[in-house]
């Protein structure tokens, strides 16, 4: 049967993955070299129409397969369900670059003329409209400098909001085109994009990103590259484009095994979440470090020194020793009953049994179940034995046994003692409530380590236990006995189903000859018309729920704060260690944080480290740039020294304030004096852990629902955050509240205060009842 839903046979596919069609559309003329900008307007309007009518057709070629239902064979229903989801995937990217679709252009030294956007557009008669801005071609328009213009006279910015252009701006490289009257604005459109005001959501840079940025975002993606950067020199949204090039550039080698992203925070996540889809990517997997293990989402450790203790790469030999402690032999032979008859259980039967399951090389839950069948069998011989000698000469089929023992309620808790099935909650709570326990398994603790360690079970997994959970249950392996039987009873089931379909289809063999239709049905066709159709999940929605996946790039962020465990656990979600991992080693502020990239990864990978570096400061004004540099050198903080692309409109402002109490009215007062200051813009009020809460009720009375509380909540205009929770983010106005505590919260390391200091765009607001550390 063929799939009616497929593009038709006289159609291509064309750059975008859509069906063309040999009918030519009518030609779209590109604007001339003097083109102002009601001519860009026009052409920027023939994109957008080309954009609606792909759109249409998406939309109208996955009406017709959704509308086909379940029919036809196997083969053609997964071909429908391959083409709805081609389809879905081609809408959601249409849909996701509609806002600024094009922002570039350049005008080459050859008199050709390239429009640079999201997405590759052209007609259906395969004229090009507009060039991807990850494609090769592209790459000039972020290259190409007055000194090396790689063939580029003049690269022109198309400054748009939502749909439409509201100016243009040129850069020119080729002097002879100023002799020509046309005139060079510079960096005005960088300009324009780091000081536009901050909407709580993380902006793509795509249409401003600079040489030095370019040049890491198109790296190769083998080994693990790190960029390093300090405040505001765009590592994240490097990272994210990077990302995004990858997805392009090798699309067929990641499109299955896909791109994983790691975050810090719920919070970060959020703020980052829509950068993707607007470059034209939906399918990656987002994590924050507390997600990375399904079915457990991590609390803060509020300790930060047991998050110290619980990063360190003792716990990879610490969770092997605890799962191995967990198989147990016996001192003595026992007797156990079976259906009235004692047997005798000697430690010679368990150690044989325990020895052939370890053989198996299977994780301690799956080789439990060889563990179990072999003990089970020697009962059930041993058992026969003691009933053949009972009846000499009596030959009764006797293979009843293995089911009676397999059932009898001492054999099961005689197997459980030795081999207990365990979860990795189970087995975690377990250490962490039984002192015995860890002191057997993790000598490699002081006391006063496994003292601090000490909770009772049920209390909630913070997102330090996760790479420990993770590490559990890689060697606990599945606990669900019956896994294997549901695969083989669904495999059994399918089978009968097509014995069944083939009998339906024989009996009604004659009337179908006789109407002429022979052979139009088979056994697949009729079986596939009574199944259930579910969701066709993408390889990202797989990869989602899924621990054992691995993939073929991971990107993390704020990585100097990673511990050696959860590099760990990554390096197992990517087996090709292809990484991308984006930080700035002077804003580290937990115990673990590193101070050398080389040291972060030397237990992983040998040689195959590159380190790149940022070094220019798009986002924080000269001034707050200084004030932070100063107050980090004071205290013994190496940074980078950075260059900052703009000076700043407001100097920092410094408030001191007589008693702490009175901190939580001034930091409601000071936001009032911020808004009116700024105007507009997100205001952020950065403070200690004890008085967020306090500071958030205080806004909420004044400002309501406009402050935002939580992930998802920086789309507010005020907010209220920890210096943990800002790390990554960025405002156009702050307020920091008491510096010397933000300092003892992080035991001293000034890493965290560094961050606060260095969110803002515009303006800075310090408030302290404390003495300021030094550099104030």
């Amino acid at each position: 049967m063929t799939d009616t839903n497929a593009p038709a046979s006289g159609a291509a596919l064309n750059e975008n993955g859509h069906g063309e069609h040999d009918d030519a559309a009518a030609e779209v003329v590109m604007p001339p070299l003097n083109a102002g900008i009601d001519e860009e307007r026009a052409y920027v309007g023939a994109l957008y129409r080309r954009l609606d009518q792909l759109r249409e057709e998406a939309r109208t070629q996955l009406a017709k397969v959704r509308s086909s239902g379940a029919v036809g064979t196997m083969q053609n229903m997964s071909e429908r369900d391959a083409f709805a989801t081609m389809y879905e995937d081609r809408l959601a990217q249409l849909n996701a670059v509609d806002d600024r679709l094009v922002f570039g252009r350049l005008d080459l030294e050859t008199d050709e003329s390239r429009y640079i956007g999201r997405i590759a557009l052209s007609t259906e008669s395969r004229q090009r409209l507009m060039l991807d801005w990850r494609a090769p071609e592209a790459g000039v328009f972020y290259q190409a400098t007055a000194f090396d213009r790689q063939g580029v006279r003049r690269r022109r910015h198309l400054l748009l909001k939502r749909r439409s252009v509201q100016g243009i701006e040129d850069e020119v490289l080729d002097p002879a085109m100023l002799e020509e009257g046309t005139e060079n604005h510079g960096d005005g459109a960088l300009l324009a994009a780091v000081t536009a005001r901050r909407t709580g959501q993380m902006g793509d840079i795509v249409a401003t990103i600079q040489a030095e940025q370019d040049r890491i975002i198109r790296a190769d993606r083998s080994g693990i590259l790190v960029v390093q950067g300090g405040p505001g020199t765009g590592k994240t949204a490097v990272a994210l484009h990077r990302a995004a090039y990858l997805l392009y550039t090798h699309r067929e080698r990641l499109k299955s095994a896909g791109v994983l992203i790691v975050g810090p925070s719920s919070t970060f996540m959020s703020y980052i979440e829509r950068v993707l889809p607007s470059l034209g990517e939906t399918g990656v997997v987002m994590s924050s470090l507390a997600d990375l293990y399904p079915g457990v989402r991590g609390v803060e450790e509020s300790d930060q020194a047991l998050a110290e203790i619980k990063g360190r790469l003792d716990w990879v030999q610490i969770i092997a020793d605890a799962v191995a402690h967990r198989r147990r032999t016996i001192a003595e032979a026992r007797h156990i009953v079976v259906d009235g008859v004692k047997v005798k259980v000697t430690p010679k039967m368990i150690n044989r049994g325990i020895e052939r399951a370890k053989a198996t090389g299977k994780p301690y839950n799956e080789a439990r179940a060889t563990f179990v069948k072999v003990m089970v069998k020697e009962i059930a011989d041993t058992l026969e034995d003691i009933l053949a000698n009972r009846s000499q000469g009596n030959e009764a089929d006797r293979s009843y046994l293995v089911e009676d023992v397999r059932n009898a309620a001492q054999v099961r808790v005689l197997l459980n003692l030795c081999w207990l099935p365990r979860t990795p909650q189970a087995l975690l709570e377990d250490l962490y409530a039984k002192p015995e326990y860890l002191a057997a398994v993790a000598p490699q603790l002081e006391d006063s380590e496994r003292q601090l360690l000490r909770r009772e079970p049920g209390a909630a997994f913070t997102t330090a236990d996760v790479p420990l959970l993770d590490e559990a249950a890689e060697l606990l392996g599945e606990l669900d006995e019956t896994a294997g039987r549901e695969e083989a009873r669904q495999q059994a089931a399918r089978q009968k189903d097509l014995e069944n379909a083939q009998k339906a289809v024989e009996n009604a063999g004659p009337q179908l000859e006789e109407m002429g239709i022979e052979g139009f049905l088979d056994a697949e066709a009729v079986a596939a018309l009574n199944a259930e159709t579910g969701h066709t999940m993408t390889a990202a929605e797989r990869a989602g729920v899924d621990r054992t996946w691995t993939y073929g790039h991971v990107v993390v962020d704020e990585a100097q704060e990673l511990t050696p465990m959860q590099w760990h656990i990554l390096m197992r979600r990517c087996p090709l260690k292809s990484f991308t991992a984006v930080g700035d080693t002077a804003q580290g502020s937990s115990p673990s944080a590193t101070t050398s990239w080389k040291q972060a990864f030397a237990p992983f990978i040998d040689d195959r480290l590159r380190v790149e570096e940022l070094t220019v400061n798009y986002r924080t004004p000269r001034n707050i740039v200084e004030l932070a540099e100063r107050v980090a050198e004071a205290n013994g903080l190496q940074t980078t020294q950075l260059r900052t692309v703009r000076e700043g409109d407001y100097e920092p402002i410094i408030e001191t304030h007589h008693q702490a109490e009175h901190l939580v009215a001034a930091a409601t007062a000071a936001v009032a004096a911020e808004r009116q200051r700024l105007a507009e813009g997100l205001i952020a009020v950065i403070a200690p852990e004890p008085l967020v809460g306090s500071i958030r009720e205080s806004l909420v009375e004044v400002y309501g629902r406009r402050v935002g509380q939580g992930a998802g909540s920086m789309t507010q205009d005020v907010v209220a955050l920890s210096a943990a929770e800002a790390k990554g983010l960025e405002f156009d106005g702050v307020v920091l509240i008491e510096p010397a505590e933000l300092l003892d919260e992080a035991a001293g390391k000034v890493g965290s205060l560094y961050v606060a200091l260095t969110r803002s765009t515009q303006s800075l607001r310090v408030l302290a009842a404390r003495d300021l550390p030094a550099g104030f």
